[in-house]
């Protein structure tokens, strides 16, 4: 099985395209659009989490609980902010082999699925295949147990339960106390996919999974036995690339639907009780989904932005501003919606028009999982490991 990041797809469909007539000419610079601020945004402190993640595909969404931020870098360290301050309440390095002087050898904990916060633990994976659990309020290890994958997605927690879909294609269910794994599902899995899975979702008794097949997936929590799969997209082309059609975005349970997004498919909504799709529309992506009371929200493959109706799929509008600045997926946050680009930029849509009313530049290396909310409050995270929470207007 290989899985190939989005750069490297790019760059792969990029020489399948052929090169301009004028091998001299240069590409087009990427120009942001002129905007006016409507508003200016308050930072209310920053603070830093180690390396970040460099370079590398490790999702590492903070997570917050009551007054707490958790956050974590690729190397091995966590720690706990405080939401108001800023201020460290705790902090854990947990490689397994920490390096007493600074010349020895340390591993790397490369972790790159989390975090979870759950069952008074903070939970987090990594590329060598382990589940790691944090003791909430002191940092301490619980415990941590090797599974049959990468954790490359947040592990998932209900039903008395943990939930990590791995790169190998299984997904496992863990004790939250010990990390005993109850059951295991396999996926079929492709020669060839994105670098990425989908977060699971618990909902109703079931555990529901994108698949890199096109298919959404419902596992029963408790045995983990299917109870239904729907094609979200089917493999179309002759070209493994063409082929590629991974849901690796986490489901959005909303009422009796779920909502998801397939890569080359189709954003669909499915009847969570029976899996009959009610709706597709020609949609691709592989960044992460985000829904209100009327909408659902979303950036293609391109970067474009959109706006469709929650129960029709009809699309309310489009923002092609942005397309080539490898955005993260959107966050709503009142009336606006937030993204932030590869070069550190966070932009401010307004949620019902989807025009750009706002834009602050971080001194960054760029953002690349989406902010995370706290009541009024916005958690952004950059590649070099740079914590900031601000103030929404």
């Amino acid at each position: 099985m290989k899985k190939i990041t989005m750069a490297t797809l790019a760059l792969c469909m990029a020489s399948l395209m052929g090169c301009s007539s004028n091998d001299d000419e240069e590409p087009d610079e990427l120009v942001l659009p002129v905007i006016v601020n409507q508003f200016e945004t308050k930072v209310l402190w920053q603070e830093s989490v180690g390396d970040g993640v460099g370079h590398y595909y490790s999702k590492l969404s903070p997570t917050v609980y009551k007054e707490t931020v958790y956050v974590a870098d690729r190397n091995g360290k966590v720690k706990a902010l405080s939401l108001e301050t800023g201020d460290v309440i705790w902090q854990k390095d947990v490689r397994a082999n920490v390096a007493f002087w600074p010349w020895e050898d340390s591993d790397n904990a490369k972790l790159s699925g989390g975090l979870l916060q759950a069952f008074g633990k903070i939970y987090v994976g990594s590329e060598h295949g382990e589940i790691i659990a944090l003791d909430r309020e002191t940092g301490e290890i619980v415990w941590r147990k090797n599974v049959p994958g990468e954790a490359l997605s947040s592990p998932a927690a209900g039903d008395g339960l943990i939930f990590a879909n791995l790169g190998s294609g299984q997904l496992v269910a863990l004790h939250p106390d010990t990390g005993e794994q109850r059951w295991k599902y396999e996926q079929e899995v492709p020669a060839l996919t994105l670098r990425g899975m989908s977060a699971p979702v618990v909902a109703n008794g079931g555990v529901l999974v994108g698949e890199e097949t096109g298919k959404l997936t419902v596992l029963i929590s408790e045995s983990g036995f299917s109870a239904w799969k729907a094609d979200i997209a089917v493999p179309k082309g002759s070209s493994e690339f063409e082929r590629l059609v991974d849901v690796d975005v986490q489901p959005i349970v909303s009422g009796s639907m779920v909502y998801t997004l397939a890569y080359n498919g189709n954003l669909a909504a499915v009847d969570i009780r029976s899996g009959n799709v009610v709706f597709k529309r020609e949609y691709s992506g592989y960044r992460e989904i985000a829904t209100d009371g009327q909408n659902i929200y979303l950036v293609d493959s391109s970067g474009g932005i959109f706006a469709l109706d929650k129960n029709s799929g009809i699309e309310r509008w489009s923002q092609p501003a942005l397309v080539g600045w490898h955005l993260t997926g959107p966050t709503v946050i009142g009336n606006n919606l937030v993204l932030g680009d590869n070069e550190g930029n966070l932009h401010w849509l307004d949620k019902a028009s989807g025009d750009l009313v706002s834009r602050e530049e971080f001194d960054s290396s760029g953002f690349y999982v989406e902010a995370v909310t706290a009541g009024n409050k916005l958690v952004i995270t950059t590649r070099d490991g740079e914590v900031s929470v601000i103030e929404a207007p």
